[in-house]
């Protein structure tokens, strides 16, 4: 009979204790870092919200195309957050797919613990969409109007797939805004 070999158990990694499944958040956060995304702004109009009521946004770089019959989009929304609530009660919605020029749009509306977005929506430009009547920012690579389809949640965020109502591209100019390694960066 040949001496069977016990392998040593990991360490575990100093970056965080690791889940039941073997990796801790601090290394997939970090593995996770090094995917390339592109970065899109998520609008709503919170009717309820004031006599006017308010425009609300947010940034998310977890974001991509689903389906072509019918055209389906999924975004990943935070549980809890501000947007994640809204879209449980408002289920029309846009996104704006950001150009490397508005790396500062992307910038104010990743900001935790805001008060109110209506000061981030003040001084850049942007256009109320006809079917959702959320902001579509001027100067993005492409706008959709979206009304959700389904919400699945999973783990400590929901996917949100939203129909694609309308679609237009307001400018042809400059690169996409893309995410990678914590910080926004462009092509080239």
């Amino acid at each position: 009979m040949l001496p069977t070999t016990i392998a040593p158990s990991p360490a575990v990694p100093a970056s965080g204790i690791p889940h039941a499944e073997g990796v801790s958040n601090d290394e997939f956060r970090a593995a996770m870092s090094r995917l390339a995304a592109g970065v899109v702004l998520v609008t709503a109009h919170d009717p309820d919200d004031g006599p006017r009521g308010e425009d609300v946004g947010m940034t998310a770089t977890a974001f991509m195309s689903v389906s072509l019959d019918p055209p389906l989009v999924l975004v990943s929304l935070r549980n809890g957050s501000r947007m994640d609530d809204l879209l449980t009660e408002v289920p029309v919605w846009a996104v704006s797919l950001l150009a490397e020029s508005q790396r500062h749009i992307a910038g104010r509306f990743a900001m935790k613990g805001r008060i109110s977005d209506r000061l981030l929506f003040a001084d850049v430009p942007w256009t109320r969409g006809e079917v959702s009547g959320a902001p579509l920012m001027g100067g993005a690579l492409a706008t959709l109007e979206c009304r959700t389809e389904n919400r699945v949640v999973s783990g400590d965020h929901t996917l949100v797939i939203g129909r694609v109502l309308t679609a237009a591209l307001p400018t042809t100019d400059g690169g996409p805004l893309t995410y990678f390694k914590g910080k926004y960066r462009h092509l080239g």
